[in-house]
């Protein structure tokens, strides 16, 4: 299985029992077909970036799951389908590898002591 993280944004007009049935359809959606959600951040009503279909802010939900590689097409398919979604993006996480080995430790050489030059007879 593979990790994914998708963001999509609601339309803030859609009133708060419909917004939390969207986002439990979406996460029904993930489990439904052999995935696990991890979390479900909702971000709240936000100011976009730039005005969509002249609306400037978004509801934004942020939700982390595990599934198989066809799941984030099925995922996109319906919230594209969606009017209440304004945007929406499926990123799969990528896991850090760790094959890299530790640098070696440098043990600096010792250092001869200086002596102090021998003085010299002065001429006389």
């Amino acid at each position: 299985m593979n990790k994914y993280e998708v963001v999509y944004i609601i339309d803030p007009a859609v009133e708060e029992e419909a917004r939390k049935e969207l986002i439990a359809k979406y996460n029904e959606l993930i489990t439904g077909n052999g995935g696990s959600v991890d979390k479900v951040e909702e971000w709240g009503k936000r100011r976009l970036a730039y005005a969509i279909d002249y609306k400037t802010e978004g509801y934004y939900v942020l939700v982390n799951f595990q599934a198989e590689a066809e799941l984030p097409k099925e995922l996109e398919r319906n919230l594209q389908i969606s009017e209440s979604v304004i945007r929406y993006q499926v990123i799969r996480i990528e896991e850090k590898k760790v094959g890299i080995k530790p640098r070696a430790v440098r043990v600096a050489a010792p250092v001869a002591p200086v002596e102090a030059p021998a003085e010299t007879p002065a001429a006389e």
